[in-house]
């Protein structure tokens, strides 16, 4: 497992205390798993994701990553609905493990408030509460 100066936490994030992540590209949000919580992981095997048009509140439990250690539950960052799933990790999970901000993010939502994601951890928040 990384130390906690070899975790990549980019700056242009904001981090849920329960290791998701999420970016504002415009219209939408990505959200995935931060560095940490794959690296806990170990190699992710299969990811459960929730279908477009799903509404979630902040903090709802919205699908589940499982790796060979373990299940784990996906907690949403902020409110919104589903606009799209990342359909490249059903056949390639493991995209999480070699690019968890970039290829390996998991849904891209709407979200409910534009502003409720800059009441989340910012990279060096969340490195201290690690």
């Amino acid at each position: 497992m990384k130390s906690l100066d070899q975790l990549i936490l980019p700056t242009d994030l904001r981090y849920h205390k329960e290791h998701t992540w999420i970016k504002n590209d415009g219209e939408t949000c990505l959200v995935g798993i931060s560095d940490c919580a794959q690296d806990q992981l170990g190699e992710v095997a299969f990811v459960d994701m929730p279908e477009p048009g799903t509404h979630f509140n902040a903090n709802d439990e919205f699908g589940t990553v499982e790796s060979l250690k373990s299940v784990n539950a996906l907690f949403m960052p902020v409110s919104g609905t589903v606009v799209e799933k990342n359909t490249a990790l059903e056949d390639t999970p493991t995209l999480i493990n070699a690019s968890c901000y970039k290829e390996g993010w998991i849904i891209r939502i709407k979200a409910d408030d534009d502003t409720e994601a800059d009441g989340l951890l910012d990279s060096e928040a969340y490195r201290q509460g690690l």
